[in-house]
């Protein structure tokens, strides 16, 4: 393809890249996190909203240990929390590792050669596309449903909150139950929104790997059209053949930082994930008995 056609693969995420900047977890860019305005809102967003909000989570389970249902609904949430700090300290701490796989996406090597490979890749983009909305929807109607449920209910008539947290001041008087409801609403759509998005881009990571394997195995499919023209320089079916295997070897390499990446986040996500089951299965069980 000529140079004026480069494919930007970057495109395809741009959204999910917006929302990620915005809750702080992606500096602009190629950069990373450095002495300036970003890191601090980034640091902010992470002690001040996550942070504080698992506090008083973890401190209420203390105060609810005597009530089965209260302390498992608290300890399915605040272990859920708990593990959305601790995918977003680690999907920061790799931050430079994630932009440099996105540096080597947009390299010449992993670049559609032809409008038909680009065609063939189209597909699986567009299928990413359709998922992170459905997936951003039902998270984000998920959030919604708690943060309106006091009012469905009624329960904010006795100043119920969403979500069954300690703070050091009466929540039951205004405006301190108005305060205190904003709050906990800003942080549980800050929650569900980096959650989201932090694993659409593992996801988009993966369908990566899975594009670039649709165009190597068509560049090995397509051997035998050698001699070919490609940004004006003739190949002959040896040198074509190198770079497949150029191509293979990056793409191994692209593969292994990619799970380098987010080994550990999805290792989390699938202990907590047990975890939650466990204790629904749990009160489940004391509700039957």
């Amino acid at each position: 393809m000529p140079e004026t056609e480069k494919f930007n693969w970057k495109l395809s995420i741009r959204a999910n890249v917006l929302v990620l900047r915005l809750v702080g977890l992606w500096p602009q860019e190629d950069e990373v996190y450095g002495p300036n305005l970003y890191t601090v809102y980034a640091i902010f967003s992470t002690v001040i909203v996550m942070g504080s909000h698992n506090v008083f989570q973890v401190i209420s389970i203390f105060y609810a240990y005597d009530n089965l249902e209260t302390l498992t609904q608290t300890i399915v949430i605040t272990i859920t929390d708990l593990l959305a700090s601790v995918k977003m300290y680690l999907f920061m701490k790799k931050i430079k590792l994630l932009k440099e796989l996105m540096i080597t996406l947009n390299s010449d090597l992993f670049q559609p050669r032809n409008p038909e490979q680009v065609e063939l890749v189209l597909p699986s983009l567009t299928f990413w596309k359709t998922t992170y909305s459905v997936f951003f929807a039902m998270a984000s109607t998920s959030v919604l449903s708690w943060l309106v449920l006091p009012f469905v209910d009624q329960s904010f008539k006795q100043h119920k909150l969403p979500f069954v947290a300690w703070y050091p001041y009466d929540t039951q008087i205004s405006p301190w139950y108005e305060i205190t409801y904003f709050y906990q609403a800003v942080c549980v759509l800050y929650f569900g929104v980096t959650i989201v998005n932090m694993d659409m881009m593992i996801a988009a990571l993966m369908m990566f790997v899975g594009t670039q394997c649709e165009i190597l195995c068509h560049d090995l499919k397509t051997l035998q059209n050698c001699p070919y023209v490609e940004k004006g320089n003739k190949y002959s079916f040896s040198q074509k053949f190198v770079s497949c295997v150029k191509h293979h070897r990056q793409l191994i390499r692209f593969a292994q930082d990619s799970n380098i990446f987010f080994n550990m986040i999805v290792l989390g996500q699938f202990v907590t994930s047990t975890v939650a089951i466990a204790v629904s299965c749990s009160k489940l069980l004391w509700l039957i008995l």
